[in-house]
């Protein structure tokens, strides 16, 4: 069921989104997505993460109706869509590009969508006008894109968008072109607007960090299929697969033994280190073992090495608000930072590495 919420001049109409057993072939030869079945919730920003090919753009094209299913059914606000095109499925898109007509104004760019359809021109610029507020661009109207700074043409697209009044608001990588700075004051501004106005919202990057900020939920993609379901959290804590461990921040994967299970409870042998984790399932035997690179701790050898694997400190690398250490262990190469940025370790020097006792996790077995 639809949300409305009135913000003035615009109206949310905030939808769900379903995919049934999805599935999208190029030929004979390619499957693009491979039976996927989703559902985002009106008024929930989910974002479709992954690598270079594995499915998420042409997902989120398929919501759109720029691409059009092989097989199975898409659900927006619970009427199905899938055979519809894109300009009955009351969606907009913002795209990596911006698209931005530059011989335009800011507030002709955001009239353009509101007079294609058929909306009078003065509804049309107090339409826009409000757009323009509702992302801080307030006055800008009278000044082309070239006259603006990236963050804030991405905002007019945004708001090209938002005028439309769209039941799901729909973002192909739009902070790809945008320098760190920037990309981290738009997720923000992009966030906020779909908090304060409700909007059911489809992300997609393959930016890790920036799908961890803006989320309520992720749906990490790999090889055309879904890999994973979670919030932030839980992908970061608790991944259900090396990959994902691996691909959601940073983590090292390391062989381990289950010695023992007791009441869900698994005694985990590292080398050395002997640690008690939730089993995840799994009884005893051969396990992989996920430790990010900030739960691991690192000390001089003379500190004691006792539940500690002993390692070489074979490259430390300053980057400002930590440094990032590679450690050579008999169980492998280790990476681990430390925020302790007066007190470098230096490179050969014997240290003990331990793991902090919250953050390891076990990898449930492929």
């Amino acid at each position: 069921m639809s949300q409305i919420i009135d913000q003035g001049e615009l109206q949310t109409r905030a939808a769900s989104v379903e995919f049934k057993s999805v599935t999208k072939r190029y030929g004979t030869d390619v499957t693009a997505v491979d039976d996927v079945s989703l559902k985002v919730k009106a008024g929930e920003l989910v974002t479709l993460l992954g690598p270079s090919g594995c499915g998420k753009t042409t997902t989120l094209r398929m919501i759109a109706g720029l691409e059009m299913a092989s097989s199975g059914h898409i659900l927006i606000g619970g009427s199905d869509v899938t055979r519809l095109p894109a300009t009955d499925r009351d969606v907009s898109m913002v795209f990596q590009s911006y698209a931005l007509f530059p011989h335009m104004t800011v507030l002709e760019n955001v009239c353009y969508g509101l007079r294609a359809s058929g909306k009078s021109k003065k509804q049309s610029i107090e339409r826009a006008e409000h757009g323009l507020d509702l992302v801080g661009l307030a006055g800008y109207g009278s000044r082309l894109p070239s006259e603006l700074s990236g963050g804030q043409q991405q905002r007019v697209a945004v708001a090209r968008a938002l005028v439309l009044e769209p039941q799901v608001l729909l973002f192909d990588e739009p902070l790809s072109n945008l320098d760190a700075k920037l990309r981290r004051q738009v997720r923000e501004d992009i966030r906020d607007i779909q908090q304060r106005l409700s909007l059911t919202v489809v992300y997609v990057t393959h930016d890790q960090e920036e799908a961890l900020a803006v989320s309520d939920r992720i749906i990490v993609m790999k090889n055309a299929m879904i890999a994973q379901v979670g919030s932030p959290r839980e992908l970061y804590e608790q991944p259900a697969s090396e990959f994902v461990a691996d691909f959601i921040g940073e983590a090292n994967i390391l062989d381990a033994e289950i010695i023992a299970v007791h009441d869900g409870v698994a005694t985990v042998q590292v080398g050395d280190i002997a640690l008690s984790l939730d089993a995840r399932g799994l009884g005893t035997g051969t396990a992989k073992l996920a430790v990010r690179p900030n739960r691991i701790l690192m000390q001089p050898i003379e500190a004691g090495s006792a539940n500690a694997l002993t390692g070489r400190v074979e490259k430390a690398t300053y980057v400002g608000n930590r440094i990032e250490y590679m450690v050579s262990t008999a169980t492998g190469s280790i990476f681990c930072t430390s925020e302790e940025t007066d007190r470098q370790i230096n490179e050969g020097a014997e240290v003990a590495v331990r793991f902090d006792s919250v953050g390891p996790v076990i990898l449930p077995h492929a």
